[in-house]
């Protein structure tokens, strides 16, 4: 019996032992334990090993205990498939954003948040992706509940993207301002050089992203002009892009070297320098393929190979990745009275695999006015012009020129003569080949190819582009640097400063009003340009007479005489008043620019599964649905799918 009543009394003071206290920090874990603190674990996920901190703590900020558990849930099987839900819209932020939730931060054994802000920007640019699948935006990624301030003292989950980590290698204090280093930059470095460049000439120069690559990396454009980051009335628009194919790294390296170049010369006082940012936008995009780059870069400079590193990390070439508009140009060319300009991206386009720097190129080009457009190539010595696509699809090498003929083979002249190698006369050498064409060439005469950049820029916009192939090595050397830029320097400029040749001016109403999307046509020349919100325009041509006509939806058309003289250059003002017609023909191909564009383009709307939304129109999926097409993607999770995901109706 006193058996009995000591062992009852012992259970009672376990029973009212007070609860151990929580350690500082674990009740934002929603975690308490009574033998031993937490510590930071490394980071085993295997969809999260790629973040920028190497440790994490368990249980995370949904009280998720284990990795085990973690891998075994809706949330982390979400993350891991996104980037094929969302076609690699938005990713790898989305995923790296849900790791810093699910693993998040760890460094002397505590947890940190990450920030607000960087939660709340990506929601506001990603919903538009999950609203086109109908999916709601997930619970663990509300930026209130479990995001900081940085006030709070946070982390960005997304520094690793934008170059922040990697620190480029200190260089003397002591160098002059107009010091390049020509080097080979990795991604980082190049993103740092950019950022630097913009900071030292902040009243000229600023940076900015087009966009990502399909593993997230931005897109990094250097912009030079008198009033970075705004269209300027009547100043053109010029864009270099550089490094389409990853492995063709030189076009990278010179725009580098030459946002480097124009900000130091303008602050020296050059004269050429300082006339052509002051007159021009000037827009560098060095590397369009940074995944690309990297897959080459792991080879090393010296290789030259024409396979690693040409294509985007889901195996595309960007440069076969664009709308075909060439064979409808082709089409329309037997139309009389049709233009082969402004043609609209067919819908069947969509249907195939479109990569997301393909996307981020074409949604650029529709919110610039750009006027002129080279890209620079690597493996050959040459300056090709459209059109890239033969007239005959079967004719691999056929000539097949665009209504601006005479003007892109002027615009090819200007790089290839101001080419110190291209120039040259010697048949045996790099380039050789084309020696008896002046260094230039018709793209389709080359070799023929559809889906081309040069091709799409001239069909679908104002701007006129050309390809520089500028060396017959991809990769070369760092030693061989020097030489390449100082070749190719003097022909950059030559080339940009082209943007300024034929004619310009505004179109405006009886009242000075701008009219937006008119046409400006000349006779004899089956394409037209239009002009930007401002109602200015450019319009290229080479050294003639010309029969210029304005027009627009609601308005009569002027017409005037215009004569070039050869040794101009620059850009004579020709300016058309409309007056309202009170009727408008209605002849083909005649409207206006915001009728040219489908409304329900998936390049406006931001809707990378468009093919599932006409599927659906269609009457391809059954009236009534319950659970959308993704949901199949959760199929193994039994009762515990994520209701969470579908939103409420």
């Amino acid at each position: 019996m006193v058996l009995r009543l000591l062992l009852l009394l012992a259970g009672l003071l376990r029973a009212t032992k007070p609860a151990p206290r929580c350690e500082t920090g674990q009740e934002t874990l929603g975690q308490c334990q009574s033998v031993q603190k937490a510590k930071c674990v490394d980071i085993t996920l295997s969809s999260c090993t790629d973040v920028a901190y190497t440790q994490t703590m368990y249980p995370n900020f949904l009280d998720q205990k284990t990795r085990e558990v973690i891998e075994y849930s809706s949330e982390y099987i979400l993350i891991s498939v996104l980037h094929n839900l969302l076609q690699g819209e938005c990713n790898p932020d989305l995923r790296l954003l849900g790791c810093s939730v699910l693993a998040p931060q760890c460094e002397k054994d505590k947890v940190i948040k990450p920030c607000r802000h960087v939660c709340e920007n990506l929601k506001k640019n990603c919903l538009p992706a999950f609203d086109a699948i109908d999916m709601a935006w997930p619970y663990f990624l509300d930026c209130d509940r479990f995001f900081a301030g940085e006030e709070e003292g946070c982390f960005d989950p997304l520094a690793k993207l934008r170059g922040e980590v990697d620190v480029e290698e200190d260089l003397p204090s002591d160098l002059p301002g107009t010091f390049i280093q020509f080097k080979h930059h990795s991604y980082s470095q190049m993103v740092s050089t950019l950022k630097k460049t913009a900071s030292k000439c902040s009243h000229i120069a600023t940076t900015y992203s087009i966009g990502r690559s399909f593993e997230g990396k931005d897109l990094f454009v250097i912009e030079f002009s008198t009033k970075p980051g705004h269209h300027e009335l009547l100043k053109p628009e010029f864009k270099y892009i550089g490094n389409m194919h990853g492995n063709e790294v030189v076009g990278k390296e010179l725009l580098i070297y030459l946002a480097q170049y124009l900000c130091s010369e303008y602050l020296l006082g050059n004269p050429r320098i300082q006339t052509l940012i002051n007159n021009t936008r000037i827009h560098l995009l060095p590397s369009l393929n940074p995944d690309g780059y990297e897959l080459a870069a792991e080879e090393g400079a010296g290789y030259n190979g024409w396979v690693i590193g040409r294509q985007t990390a889901q195996n595309l070439d960007l440069n076969r990745n664009f709308p075909d508009l060439t064979s409808e140009a082709y089409r329309r060319a037997e139309i009389r009275g049709a233009r082969l300009d402004h043609i609209p991206i067919p819908q069947s386009y969509w249907w195939g695999k479109v990569a997301p720097e393909t996307k981020a190129v074409m949604k650029w080009l529709r919110s610039i006015p750009f006027v002129l457009s080279a890209s620079l190539h690597g493996g050959e010595l040459v300056v090709t012009y459209p059109y890239d696509y033969s007239r005959h699809p079967m004719e691999e090498k056929m000539f097949s020129p665009t209504p601006d003929e005479k003007m892109f083979k002027m615009l090819a002249k200007a790089y290839a003569d101001a080419h110190p190698v291209i120039s040259d006369r010697s048949e045996h050498r790099c380039g050789g080949n084309f020696v008896k064409r002046g260094g230039i060439i018709n793209g389709a005469e080359w070799y023929s190819f559809t889906g081309g950049m040069a091709d799409f820029n001239y069909l679908h916009t104002n701007c006129f582009e050309v390809t520089v192939e500028v060396g017959c090595e991809k990769f070369p050397l760092e030693e061989e640097l020097f030489t390449i830029w100082h070749e190719n320097r003097d022909a950059l400029l030559n080339y940009m400063e082209m943007v300024h040749r034929g004619i310009k001016g505004i179109v405006s109403d009886k009242f000075g009003n701008p009219i937006k999307n008119a046409r400006i046509s000349v006779r004899g020349i089956q394409h037209d340009v239009t002009t930007a919100a401002d109602g200015d325009y450019w319009r290229l041509l080479p050294p003639g007479t010309y029969i210029i006509s304005a027009q627009a939806s609601g308005y009569s058309r002027v017409i005037k005489r215009v004569t070039i003289p050869a040794k101009m250059k620059q850009a004579g003002r020709v300016d058309f008043v409309l007056r309202p017609a009170e009727a408008w023909p209605n002849k083909l191909l005649r409207r206006s620019m915001e009728d040219m564009y489908d409304p329900y383009d998936p390049l406006e709307l931001f809707d990378p599964h468009a093919q599932h939304r006409q599927a659906e129109a269609r009457g391809g999926s059954p009236p009534g649905r319950e659970k959308p097409w993704w949901w199949s993607y959760f199929s193994s999770l039994g009762l515990h799918k994520p209701l969470w995901l579908l939103k409420q109706r």
